[in-house]
């Protein structure tokens, strides 16, 4: 199983950058960054917090590396067009000489949308543009020219060039939803989900039923998964963070505990798991010294 970092992004772009860095240089396979505008809080309302912007952060990211991984995680089809989205990875990818990994979903933040005068449509709605969006994108991404006439996106012969480095740029998907993993399955490279062993578990078995009700071999896609990160120093502590509000999201424990933990990921199958550093610390240097605890006792004991 592959380790990749993904950065908040309140954090100061160079504290990022510094990152980025260090995951190339101890071996982590890639660097992800989320595509939202400010923090969430669940409603309209809005909450202050610095929230740097993706598609500004990846090409520098992109540039200051050699080796990760780089990606979005992951661009809403309800912001962005997709042409705009296949011609920004395009170039990333390019930029990066062949790392881009564009990451995509359906869009759900509600106060962005709300504040911005961004319509966030009904669900199914929603799921239609997407499915659009994602095939679009596959064509721009992968043809000379793309002419589509969908329900709500329109192509004639359009062209996006130059063509990506790699062939294809693989696309990833974020999701849970039963309509949106068939899209995934028929379409995407990569699927992607949140959770502790027991959750993402859950939502890959899904996955797969979805996989294989569309005549799609589920171990051809690429499959990561995130979790916030805990090492703690007894078990009592772990389990009080598990039992809190996050804890289906989280992983915690002593070393070993988190080397079994992961373990269970790569028995269910999973390729890669993400680590953000949301909850590392409140100074660039406590993230980093967490990272680095993460990196020499738990993900050090795998490799």
């Amino acid at each position: 199983m592959k380790f990749s970092v993904w950065p908040d992004m309140s954090h100061a772009p160079g504290e990022v950058f510094d990152t980025a860095r260090w995951a190339e240089r101890a071996g982590w396979h890639g660097v992800w960054y989320a595509d939202h505008y400010m923090p969430n809080t669940g409603d309209e309302t809005l909450a202050p917090g610095d929230t740097h912007e993706c598609w500004a952060m990846l090409p520098a990211i992109a540039a200051l590396t050699e080796r990760v991984r780089v990606g979005s995680l992951v661009a809403p089809t309800s912001v962005h067009h997709p042409a705009v989205l296949a011609n920004r990875a395009a170039t990333i990818d390019h930029i990066s000489d062949g790392r881009m990994v564009l990451g995509l979903g359906a869009g759900w933040q509600i106060n962005e949308h709300h504040a911005y005068g961004i319509e966030l449509e009904p669900p199914k709605r929603r799921v239609d543009r997407f499915d659009e969006a994602i095939q679009i994108v596959r064509s721009l991404l992968g043809q000379d020219r793309t002419t589509f006439d969908g329900d709500i996106y329109t192509m004639t012969d359009a062209p996006s060039d130059p063509a990506p480095v790699q062939s294809p740029l693989p696309i990833l998907v974020g999701t849970g939803g039963a309509r949106m993993m068939k899209i995934t399955a028929r379409h995407a490279d990569e699927w992607n989900t949140w959770g502790g062993p027991e959750m993402a578990g859950g939502a890959r078995t899904r996955f797969e039923t979805a996989c294989e009700s569309v005549g799609v071999d589920p171990s051809s896609k690429w499959t990561s998964v995130q979790a916030l990160v805990f090492v703690t120093d007894d078990d009592a502590t772990a389990e009080k963070i598990l039992g809190g509000d996050y804890g289906t999201r989280s992983i915690a424990g002593t070393p070993d505990r988190l080397v079994e933990t992961l373990g269970e990921y790569g028995e269910q199958g999973f390729d890669e798991f993400i680590v953000p550093d949301f909850n590392l610390g409140t100074t660039p240097t406590a993230r980093r010294e967490a990272l680095e605890r993460i990196d020499e006792q738990v993900i050090g004991q795998l490799t």
